[in-house]
C-alpha cells in the first residue's frame, strides 16, 4: 500500500484502514506493507508493517509486493519523479496496480458523458476558461456551482445565481454577495478561478428530507461479480445548503430512511458503469466512492466521484471496505480467496 512521507519523516495516509486491513489479511494469509515509493529498491521496498497483537508498527524490508493498492494522499505527490518510476517499475514487472490517479472533475465529465445510460445522470458542465463562456453558461442556466477540478470534500465550492434583474448573487460556506453587473462579479471572482482550474456545473434542485436536501454517498468496489456497491449512506445537508460533507455541518443518516427498490437499481447501475468505465480509461479502479442525489423531479444525479475514499462514519460499511479489499488483493495478484 503506498503512502507519503511527510517532512518529519512520519507517514502520510490512513492509518486506521492500513491497520485494518493487515488484521484481516493475516487471517486470509497474506501480509500487507505501507511504503513510500523513495523506499523502493531493485528486489525490496522498506516500509512498515502493522503488529496486531502489539499495536505497532515496525519497519521491515518486504520484497516487491503482489499487487500495489495506491493510498497516496495528496495528488502533487503522485506526481513526483519517485511516484512516476516507482509505477513504471511496477508496470514493466506486470504488478498489479490499483487506483492509479486522483480524479478531475471535468475529465470525469467527459468520461462519463460518453456513456448514454449515464448522459442524463449529468448535470450540464464546463471547464471553465474565460469570463466569456461563464457568462454564457450562467445566462443558460440562471444557478450554477463552481467547483474545483481537483478537490475534494466541498472544498472551495461556489454557488452562483442570477435574477431576473441581473443581479449575480456569489455563495459559498461562510458568506454571500451579491453584485449589480456581471463585470463586477467576475472582477471579484477572476483571480481565484484563474489561480486554480474550475469546472461549472448546473445547480439542479434537489429533493429534501425534513427540509433539507440529501445525497447518497456510495462506497464499491470491484469483486468476482465485477462492480458492486459496498454499502450506501446519506449525508444531509445542515444549515447551509452548499454541500453536504459532515466537515461542512451535514448530516449522517442510515439509507434505510429514503431506501427502495428504484433506489437500489439505480445505485447498482451507477456503481458498474461508472467502475467499467474509469477502468476502461485511466486504468483499474478497485474501488471508489459516488456522491450522487435525486432532484425535487425525481430525477438521479451523478455529483462527483472519489477514487481515494475516505473512511466512512457507518461502522458496518467500513468493515465491509476490508473484506471487499482483502478479497479483491488476492484475486488481482492471481491467488484464490482463502475459504473463511
Amino acid at each position: 500500500m503506498t503512502a507519503r512521507k511527510k517532512n518529519g519523516g512520519s507517514i502520510a495516509g490512513n492509518g486506521q484502514l492500513f491497520a485494518a486491513i493487515q488484521k484481516k489479511i493475516i487471517g486470509m494469509g497474506g501480509i500487507s506493507v505501507v511504503f513510500t515509493p523513495d523506499r523502493l529498491t531493485e528486489s525490496t521496498i522498506q516500509g512498515y508493517l502493522y503488529v496486531p497483537g502489539k499495536q505497532k508498527w515496525i519497519e521491515v524490508s518486504a520484497p516487491i509486493p503482489d499487487l500495489i493498492y495506491n493510498r497516496i494522499p495528496f495528488r502533487q505527490a503522485e506526481k513526483t519523479a519517485e511516484t512516476i518510476e516507482a509505477f513504471i517499475k511496477f508496470a514493466d514487472q506486470n504488478i498489479p496496480i490499483f487506483n492509479p490517479c486522483f480524479l478531475d472533475k471535468y475529465v470525469l465529465y467527459e468520461i462519463l458523458n460518453q456513456n448514454e445510460e449515464m448522459r442524463p445522470c449529468l448535470p450540464a458542465t464546463i471547464a471553465v476558461h474565460n469570463d466569456g463562456e461563464l457568462q454564457d453558461f450562467l445566462d443558460k442556466h440562471h444557478s450554477i456551482y463552481l467547483k474545483p477540478r481537483v478537490s475534494a470534500q466541498g472544498k472551495g465550492i461556489f454557488r452562483v445565481m442570477k435574477d431576473s434583474e441581473g443581479t449575480i448573487a456569489l455563495e459559498s460556506k461562510r458568506k454571500k454577495i451579491s453584485f449589480g453587473s456581471y463585470a463586477k462579479f467576475w472582477a471579484h471572482l477572476s483571480p481565484t478561478v484563474e489561480t486554480s482550474k474550475y469546472i461549472a456545473q448546473e445547480a439542479v434542485t434537489p429533493a429534501r428530507l425534513t427540509g433539507h436536501r440529501f445525497d447518497f454517498r456510495i462506497l464499491a468496489h470491484w469483486g468476482e461479480n465485477g462492480y458492486r456497491p459496498t454499502g450506501v449512506g446519506i449525508r444531509q445537508s445542515g444549515q447551509q445548503e452548499l454541500t453536504t460533507h459532515l466537515p461542512n455541518g451535514g448530516k449522517l443518516l442510515p439509507y434505510s430512511l429514503v431506501r427502495s427498490s428504484e433506489h437500489d437499481q439505480f445505485i447498482e447501475k451507477i456503481v458498474r458503469i461508472c467502475g467499467e468505465s474509469l477502468s476502461s480509461e485511466l486504468g483499474f479502479f478497485g474501488e471508489f466512492s459516488i456522491d450522487a442525489g435525486i432532484t425535487a423531479n425525481g430525477e438521479y444525479v451523478l455529483y462527483e466521484i472519489n477514487s481515494k475514499p475516505m473512511s466512512f462514519d457507518e461502522p458496518e460499511i467500513e468493515e465491509q471496505r476490508v473484506r471487499n479489499l482483502c478479497n479483491l488483493f488476492f484475486l488481482r495478484s492471481g491467488f484464490p480467496i482463502p475459504t473463511q
